[in-house]
């Protein structure tokens, strides 16, 4: 294969869990509750998966065990900017910070120990034969097929279902919602539940696809990028595929540029893709300064029913 190639399939295998990161944060955003917390609950999602597969040699029940793990703090957040109010900002933060302490906790008596397996990769023998096409596809595991499908159903979900429109709703205007007989907390409290499952979800795929063992700090700041991701997106499923793709692209460039002889320390080269993150944000937030941004007008305002607006 050749070096494009390789690289674009680094960048799929990268760019996974990543995307499933900023579908879980889409969905809870367009609910209008920000999500600070991807990076403690990807690292949530890699140590329950960790754990449970290397004392069942069951996947499936890892995967389980991953999302209802995740699921359930995803609760907690809801809970608490739903129904208390609290500030969803210090909410996703102590989140991060709650996800992180403990998964390095709980990973301390796994640390090092590989998996008994990866994530199945599927054979798809019509597609091997074709040049290119047959190396990228004929090599994808099942998360990342699971992730292309759930891109396509999400754009779907949001763009053309009455469950979208009723999303998008509460995400922009929650009192006019309820007023229609929409149930804003419900919608909320479900959205959050099933984003972040979807975040812990990413994480598993990080032991399962991309390192198949625990380390504590695996995700490496890839919660914060997935955070970054949704803007860029502009909170559209679509949009995530390739921003996600993109940022693959540019972590696996830096370890392709090293293979080939480069002089350059290594330390800069790991920098690519965050500062090409930062770069891209502040060359977009300045060319659609005038511009409708895409934001759900009520992300990060709690829904106070009584309240007179």
């Amino acid at each position: 294969m050749d070096f494009t190639t390789q690289l674009l399939i680094a960048a799929i295998s990268a760019g996974t869990p990543l995307l499933l990161a900023t579908l879980g944060g889409i969905l809870n955003e367009r609910a209008g509750i920000i999500q600070l917390g991807a990076e403690g609950l990807m690292l949530m999602g890699a140590v329950t998966t960790c754990i449970v597969y290397i004392r069942s040699e069951n996947l499936l029940l890892a995967l389980l065990a991953a999302i209802a793990v995740t699921a359930v703090l995803g609760l907690v957040h809801a809970f608490l900017c739903v129904t208390l109010r609290a500030n969803q900002t210090m909410s996703g933060l102590a989140m991060t910070l709650f996800g992180s302490g403990l998964s390095a906790y709980l990973g301390k008596s796994i640390s090092g120990i590989p998996l008994p397996g990866t994530s199945p990769k599927l054979d798809l023998g019509w597609v091997k034969g074709i040049p290119v096409v047959g190396d990228i596809f004929g090599r994808m595991d099942g998360l990342t097929w699971s992730s292309l499908l759930l891109v396509l159903a999400l754009h779907l979900l949001i763009h053309r279902t009455s469950w979208g429109l009723h999303l998008r709703a509460v995400g922009d205007s929650p009192a006019t919602a309820d007023v229609m007989g929409i149930r804003v907390q419900l919608i909320r409290y479900s959205y959050i539940t099933a984003g972040t499952a979807l975040i812990g979800l990413a994480g598993a795929d990080m032991v399962l696809a991309y390192a198949p063992t625990w380390n504590e700090g695996l995700t490496a700041g890839r919660g914060w990028i997935a955070v970054g991701l949704v803007i860029f997106a502009r909170w559209n499923p679509l949009r995530a595929l390739f921003c996600a793709y993109f940022f693959g692209a540019l972590d696996s460039l830096g370890f392709r540029i090293q293979l080939l002889g480069s002089i350059v320390p290594p330390y800069f080269l790991k920098m690519i893709p965050y500062v090409v993150t930062i770069l891209v944000l502040m060359y977009l937030g300045y060319r659609n300064r005038n511009k409708p941004s895409g934001t759900p007008e009520s992300l990060g305002t709690p829904y106070i029913r009584e309240q007179r607006f």
